[in-house]
């Protein structure tokens, strides 16, 4: 299978046709200088002029270059901003591209230039299937405290306003290949990706899901970049505003184009550059170099106090993966976290498609130190082959049970002796839909830092670790920040206090929001076409309201019955119950769930 991955910015167009199991390039073109008497398709050797083209007329001339004898079976395209509504690869369609346009105020920069690419490509390749890959997508599963800004919370549901994130393929792609290297699985780590180049970002990344990043709304918050300011005062832009009588455009220049590096610099936006010019004295350079640094070492110090530690540091992207000097900076003085470099291994830091990942932490160093090698053509045309495949071949449908989880705890025999007393058997009260499970006639009270819940149902048979499993209702009445976990994973959870009729207990870890999920049997998982542990999403249409769950999980098992899992808190929203079902189609890439009044049905 070949893609062709189409990455249209304002004034270039990167085409790449690549293999994208293998990412094996077949061919590679570049639009320079668009809308310029300059303008040129670069491929290879070969310069070809096409003089004041815009994205049509540029990809008009390119892409039957490119495919001459090279068919492809789908397209990808980079589309910088998904907003709320796109939080997964999407198949495109006319309603997908009026979302896209109406996306354009929030990347006034990007996603107009992306839709042009779309448009156009659609036209000269109209019988293939053309999927939208957003870099905000990878960041919506980000938790509500992350993503949100302290403003009134009329202005922010009118305007849309929270943090959205970008650079998404290449920090999900570079979290992956370090997973690779460390031979480990993704979910049982805590990773920080610093995508380092004229734009930049830093991911916090736990269990291969992004938790906090340091863009926004727009790219302009965060780290120093090319001609970015990052983080600012806002108090700042009002006094320069007042005094030199800049109005909103004008400010936008400012910050996007003549700040960051070649404002601290003075000399430009390239650092290597400004590295040379910092080796031969120059004050200004070197403070550029210093900010810059300082920046991203702030970062990955309140990431890791985020997601409680950190296992390995990983460095992307241009600065990321060329700068030794950048890396050196960046990396000192992160010894408290156990984070500790080798000069010498930094220094020969080498990475390519065929060696994509270098370490440059001592032997031994409890934090690992990564370069790896991004590559967002090969990440995107990855999401575009699954995506178009699934569309073209799973057409079955099939009614899928909901389920709500209430509060509920798993004990372990040791647990079970302290709280009822030696020796005790949890008693069924009932069996549960998934096989084996049955919820039982004990009930504890469960005790946190601010309150206590009363009359919370066991449930069995016991289990290796001890887990309570609450809504975030609850962790709000409990006083505890419990974090969304897959069942099992309790590592690094807050611990509360069980009281039964033999004892109290107190737990160091276990409290958990579920993550929610889809149990299936790997006969529906052949039938959806899904996987154990793809991450999907779910549409909910109820009374006329159309809800959408993002990053909901699959579990494949021989054992399971085919099922989703929502808590308490999420039910209620969307108005389900117990009882009530749907439709799984694959619809756009996303698994779907539809409810119906009446009777289920395929969309």
């Amino acid at each position: 299978m070949h893609v062709l991955v189409v990455n249209c910015g304002s004034s270039s167009i990167k085409l790449d046709v690549l293999d994208p199991h293998t990412g094996e390039r077949a061919a590679t073109a570049r639009v320079e200088r668009l809308r310029s008497p300059g303008c040129a398709l670069v491929m290879g050797d070969a310069v070809v002029p096409i003089p004041d083209a815009d994205h049509a007329a540029a990809l008009a001339v390119a892409l039957p270059r490119l495919l001459e004898g090279r068919p492809v079976d789908a397209v990808g395209h980079r589309v910088v901003h998904g907003g709320a509504r796109f939080d997964a690869p999407t198949l495109i369609d006319d309603a997908v591209l009026e979302a896209i346009a109406a996306l354009s105020p929030l990347a006034p920069l990007h996603n107009p230039a992306n839709l042009a690419g779309i448009v156009a490509a659609r036209a000269l390749l109209p019988t293939i299937p053309h999927v939208a890959v957003f870099d905000t997508a990878f960041h919506a599963t980000m938790p509500r405290r992350a993503r949100s800004y302290a403003l009134p919370k009329a202005l922010v549901e009118k305007y849309g306003l929270r943090r959205y994130g970008f650079h998404g393929p290449s920090h999900a792609w570079v979290a992956q290949q370090a997973g690779h290297y460390l031979k480990e699985d993704l979910r049982g780590l805590r990773l920080i990706t610093c995508h380092l180049g004229n734009g930049a970002s830093v991911t916090a990344v736990e269990g291969g899901r992004s938790v906090e990043t340091s863009m926004g709304m727009t790219p302009l918050e965060g780290l120093v970049m090319g001609t970015r300011a990052g983080d600012i005062d806002p108090g700042v832009l009002l006094e320069i505003g007042r005094r030199e009588g800049l109005d909103v455009a004008g400010l936008d220049r400012l910050l996007n184009h003549q700040s960051g590096l070649l404002g601290l610099s003075g000399v430009g936006n390239d650092l290597r550059d400004i590295e040379a010019l910092a080796a031969a004295g120059d004050e200004d350079c070197r403070l550029a170099i210093q900010v810059f640094a300082h920046r991203v070492r702030k970062y990955i110090g309140a990431y890791a106090a985020v997601m409680g530690g950190v296992d390995a540091i990983v460095f992307t992207a241009g600065i990321g993966e060329h700068s030794a000097l950048m890396r050196h900076r960046i990396a000192q003085r992160l010894d408290f976290l156990g984070a500790r470099f080798d000069e010498d291994r930094n220094r020969d830091v080498r990475v390519s498609a065929a060696h994509p990942v270098a370490e440059f932490s001592e032997p031994g160093s409890r934090v690992r130190l990564l370069v790896v090698a991004t590559d967002e053509a090969r990440a995107i045309a990855h999401d575009a082959a699954l995506l178009s495949a699934g569309a073209q071949s799973v057409e079955a449908a099939s009614r899928i049970p909901i389920a709500i989880s209430a509060r509920h705890i798993h004990l372990t025999r040791a647990a079970v002796d302290a709280l009822f007393g030696p020796g005790h058997a949890l008693t069924p009260y009932k069996p549960l839909s998934q096989p084996g499970q049955f919820a039982c006639e004990e009930k504890l009270t469960v005790v946190g830092p601010k309150g206590r819940i009363a009359n919370v149902r066991v449930l069995g048979p016991e289990r290796p670790e001890c887990q309570v499993e609450v809504s975030r209702t609850d962790e709000f009445a409990l006083g505890v920040d419990a974090p969304v976990r897959d069942s099992g994973d309790v590592a690094n959870t807050p611990g509360v206090t069980l009281e039964g009729p033999a004892g109290s207990l107190t737990l160091s870890k276990g409290l958990i929001c579920a993550r929610r999920h889809i149990h299936m049997h790997p006969d529906d998982a052949a039938r959806f076409g899904v996987k154990d542990r793809d991450v999907v999403e779910v549409a909910v249409d109820t009374d006329g309201r159309d809800l959408t769950f993002g990053d909901v999980l699959i579990r494949v098992s021989a054992k399971y019955r085919l099922e989703m899992h929502l808590d308490t808190d999420e039910a209620n929203a969307a108005q389900l119950s117990g009882g009530d079902g749907g439709v799984l189609a694959s619809t756009g890439g996303s698994v779907r769930l539809r409810r119906r009044s009446v009777g289920f049905d395929a969309e």
